[in-house]
């Protein structure tokens, strides 16, 4: 029997179509393919895109220049402009605000053929200091109030451009979505006065079923809500309200296995199209999230939000969270560059 699952965070209802269960094979693969052609992102056509304004390089090396490992440039074609003044007004009952923004693009590797999957944990924890430095360099302008670190892979999520990217978005408002996190984490230290995501982790490690992997630092599992067939959530085991706080060393930790999930949705599922969204606090005049815990979500493009979904805010997922955490756990993940498993 189907059966209606209440997200604890949130309280969005999800039904889990247990009667449709879908497998893995059970999806149209839609395997993300290389076109080949010019690209603005390699080493050698620097000139073609916008100024670096952030790049972990080699010494020496010159600015707008090859020798960089990671480089951070400003979206060509931006959503929200940099330059001018924040101003709201309202039109009538309604309102809006000046485009105000930065949206930049954070250039994964310098190998255009190597998706984040199979690069190297080093080269991973390079791409996670960037979007760290370049956070907090964005938070100190005090016209915005969330930064959105995001990942489309593959044309059908969104990505324009092959060569791996990640992009962020600076905006002058919270996004709704963060807000009733915000508000979900907020209720539930006010009735229990513990983290709602710390409690999650507890009890996923103890029931173990939802669990995709685990180390010292992070647990990846598949929520007991899940919007989407074999969506994932990567979350800190150590309670941080901040993604820019989690360095202290540990970048590396998290380049493991945020590479390690990656490779097992690609085993188990052929290389699907994704979407990673990071969740964080707000900065500057938001007030201080003291319950909040950041954490990362990894979507699949395994199916297509149709008008039932758009009609009720309803998600209906095919596949039992615990029978997808089970298959991306048994997948069989292959060395990593170095040599290292996963």
């Amino acid at each position: 029997m189907p059966e209606l699952r209440k997200d604890p965070v949130i309280g969005r209802w999800v039904i889990i179509a247990t009667e449709r269960g879908k497998r893995p094979t059970d999806f149209e693969r839609i395997e993300t393919k290389r076109g080949g052609g010019f690209c603005p992102f390699c080493p050698g056509n620097e000139a073609k895109t916008p100024p670096e304004v952030y790049a972990i390089r080699d010494p020496g090396t010159q600015r707008d220049g090859p020798g960089w490992r990671v480089r951070v440039v400003s979206n060509k074609f931006p959503a929200l402009q940099i330059e001018g003044e924040l101003h709201r007004k309202p039109e009538g009952i309604y309102d809006k605000m000046s485009g105000v923004g930065a949206h930049e693009v954070i250039i994964e590797t310098t190998d255009h053929d190597r998706d984040t999957a199979h690069l190297p944990v080093e080269q991973i924890n390079d791409l996670f200091v960037a979007c760290r430095e370049r956070m907090i360099d964005l938070a100190k302008d005090k016209r915005f109030r969330y930064i959105q670190v995001f990942k489309n892979h593959g044309a059908p999520a969104g990505a324009s451009l092959e060569h791996s990217h990640t992009q962020l978005i600076a905006t002058p408002i919270v996004p709704r979505r963060v807000v009733e996190e915000l508000k979900g984490c907020n209720q539930h230290f006010d009735w229990k006065e513990r983290c709602i995501f710390c409690d999650i982790v507890d009890q996923e490690l103890t029931v173990g079923s939802r669990i995709v992997c685990v180390n010292d630092d992070y647990v990846v599992i598949v929520p007991f809500a899940p919007r989407f067939p074999f969506e994932t959530m990567l979350i800190p085991r150590r309670h941080e309200h901040y993604f820019e706080d989690a360095y202290r060393g540990d970048f590396l930790s998290l380049a493991r296995i945020y590479r390690e999930t990656l490779g097992r949705m690609n085993v188990a599922l052929g290389n699907p199209p994704f979407n990673v969204v990071l969740h964080t606090s707000p900065c500057n005049d938001w007030e201080a999230p003291r319950h909040y815990h950041w954490h990362l979500e990894l979507i699949p493009k395994l199916t297509k939000v149709a008008g039932f979904e758009w009609g009720t805010g309803f998600y209906i997922n095919p596949t039992p969270p615990e029978e997808a955490a089970q298959f991306l756990r048994e997948a069989a993940v292959p060395a990593g560059p170095e040599g290292s498993q996963a």
